[in-house]
């Protein structure tokens, strides 16, 4: 069985305005389908980052792809990645100033995670066995997934005529949060709960943060990523503020920016007792990056992304690093479809160090954009199941595809730009500034 074509598919999917502390979400996400052929008649899927510059990362691939055995991943891992900036092989792959899929630094590895999930795809169908079972076998049937939420403005995403009905409404203060939450939990059963912070001043998002613990109590984990909006200083105190509202398995994510600001957080507030564990996907992006966190005890739980890790076998790796560094691991998301959240599931299941529920911004999105056939996947009590099918367990709805190719088509922007968005639907004079507080 030899690769014989790629098709890739750019998408526009409705995102809602979402805050963080990069900006503003757009109307419109950007993503791509990618498809594989083969000799043998199947062919392989998998989704990755949308716009002008993944796409053209993967039309540059295709010289590596056609005509290669899809078993043969070490090969075709080895040609894609031979140009990896040496920063990148450094450690100096930070995600700290530029949003996810528009890093330079980890082209290469988004690229060839994008090939192998639907390499990977190809050859479960060929054998007749689901992805993680290619990986040495799961180590759960079903994963975990976190309630994950957002400060948002009024608006449910898309524009127009293509606009979305705004299930969540505004959310800009601790009532509304808890609104929203109880929403997301009652219609897909999580057990653990992540706020997208660095959004309203650290009180407030304090607040917010005691307000869910005083509405769920403790047997619901919570944990809050302000994506190095504030200073050391700040850090320390927001630490300090919620010691017992992210204690009982929550945690606390890139308060400040690079590994030393973290490392400073973490000596602080074990000075004072304070166990609260930190969390990365901003300073940590990398494998290299994994024994500098540990040595300066700077990170205690990595999160994982299939998509810029570098695919399903690069978690598993650090999956295994993070074991015998003693560092816990759990999985970063962003705007995404059905394809990335098999291939996310399939790469938890395979995981048996991954403990801590998963990211997803799968409820942001709405049926109207899935391009798998059968519709959205279920989330069960906050879980996805691994399908008894081969592969990663879905097929494409073609309509549904060319539907999501057309809105591409008609909207101006082909990358993201979360600072853009906010200086033209909030403040004109917005501009992110690190650390904000």
């Amino acid at each position: 069985m030899y690769i014989t074509g790629l098709k890739l598919h750019p998408i526009a999917i409705a995102d809602p305005p979402l805050r963080s502390s990069y900006g503003l979400h757009a109307p419109f996400a950007l993503r791509t389908i990618v498809e594989l052929e083969t000799t043998g008649g199947l062919t392989g899927i998998s989704e990755t980052y949308g716009g002008d510059g993944p796409l053209a990362a993967l039309e540059a691939a295709r010289e590596h792809v056609l005509g290669r055995d899809p078993f043969q991943l070490t090969g075709l891992m080895a040609s894609l990645t031979a140009e990896t900036d040496a920063a990148a092989v450094a450690g100096g792959r930070t995600q700290t100033y530029l949003v996810p899929g528009e890093n330079p630094l980890d082209r290469h590895m988004r690229t060839f995670a994008a090939l192998e999930i639907a390499c990977l795809d190809l050859i479960g169908k060929a054998v007749g066995k689901p992805v993680c079972d290619l990986l040495g076998g799961r180590a759960r049937d079903q994963v975990a997934f976190s309630a994950y939420l957002f400060y948002k403005h009024a608006g449910g995403g898309g524009v127009g005529g293509d606009a979305r009905h705004d299930e969540y409404g505004e959310v800009l203060d601790p009532t509304a949060m808890v609104r929203e939450t109880r929403q997301m939990i009652a219609q897909y059963g999580f057990h653990e709960i992540k706020l997208k912070g660095g959004v309203l001043d650290p009180a407030t998002e304090v607040a917010t943060i005691q307000a869910l613990r005083r509405e769920f109590g403790p047997s619901f984990p919570l944990r809050i990523d302000p994506n190095c909006a504030w200073s050391v200083e700040t850090s320390v105190a927001v630490g300090r503020a919620l010691q017992e509202d992210l204690s009982g398995g929550g945690y606390l994510e890139d308060p400040c920016a690079a590994l030393e600001g973290m490392a400073e957080v973490r000596r602080r507030l074990m000075a004072e007792g304070n166990l609260t564990p930190l969390a990365s996907n901003v300073a940590v992006t990398c494998l290299a990056d994994v024994p500098a966190a540990q040595r300066l005890d700077a990170v205690q739980i990595v999160l994982s992304d299939p998509h810029y890790w570098g695919g399903l076998r690069q978690v598993q790796t650090l999956g295994n690093l993070c074991g015998v560094l003693g560092l816990g691991l759990s999985m970063h998301s962003n705007s995404h479809l059905g394809v990335s959240l098999m291939a996310m599931t399939h790469a938890a299941a395979a995981c048996p160090h991954l403990t801590y529920a998963c990211d997803t911004h799968y409820p942001w999105q709405t049926a109207q954009d899935e391009v798998v056939a059968g519709g959205r996947i279920p989330f069960v009590n906050g879980c996805v199941q691994i399908p008894a099918k081969p592969g990663l367990g879905v097929d494409l709805d073609y309509d549904q595809l060319a539907r999501g190719r057309e809105r591409y088509q008609k909207i101006p922007y082909r990358k993201r730009d979360d600072e853009a968005e906010m200086r033209m639907h909030v403040d004109p004079d917005w501009k992110r500034i690190l650390p904000r507080w």
